[in-house]
């Protein structure tokens, strides 16, 4: 339960940084012909470094209080590593990245398509 309340409460959190630092990357812009788009570059760095950050912010989390680890909620997310090895350390890093890429490429797209296709006349 408490993994769940951390994630809402991280997730409102970097919703209103990225909201209110740079908005086009969460609600996506105005463009030609009141076209809306969300920039796909800005978006995917910005969800990878949020995913990565809180990959970090779990390893740490687990370390500084054992009896609390995140483990069962990070094993369906991030499969075929051990927890809290060098190893998986690594890839569970990289593998938060470049998931954050892969949902902003295709959650993105997908909104920049569905958005613009009755505009497309």
């Amino acid at each position: 339960m408490i993994a769940i309340i951390y994630f809402a409460v991280l997730a409102v959190i970097l919703f209103v940084a990225l909201r209110f630092t740079c908005g086009d990357c969460v609600m996506g812009k105005s463009g030609p012909e009141g076209a809306v788009r969300i920039p796909l570059m800005a978006f995917g760095w910005a969800l990878s470094l949020f995913l990565t950050l809180t990959f970090l912010i779990c390893v740490a989390f687990d370390l500084i209080f054992p009896s609390y680890a995140m483990y069962e909620t990070w094993a369906g997310l991030l499969p075929g590593f051990v927890w809290l090895t060098p190893a998986g350390f690594v890839i569970g890093l990289v593998e938060s990245f470049l998931y954050g890429w892969y949902v902003a490429l295709i959650f993105g797209g997908l909104f920049n398509a569905f958005a613009n296709r009755r505009r497309v006349a």
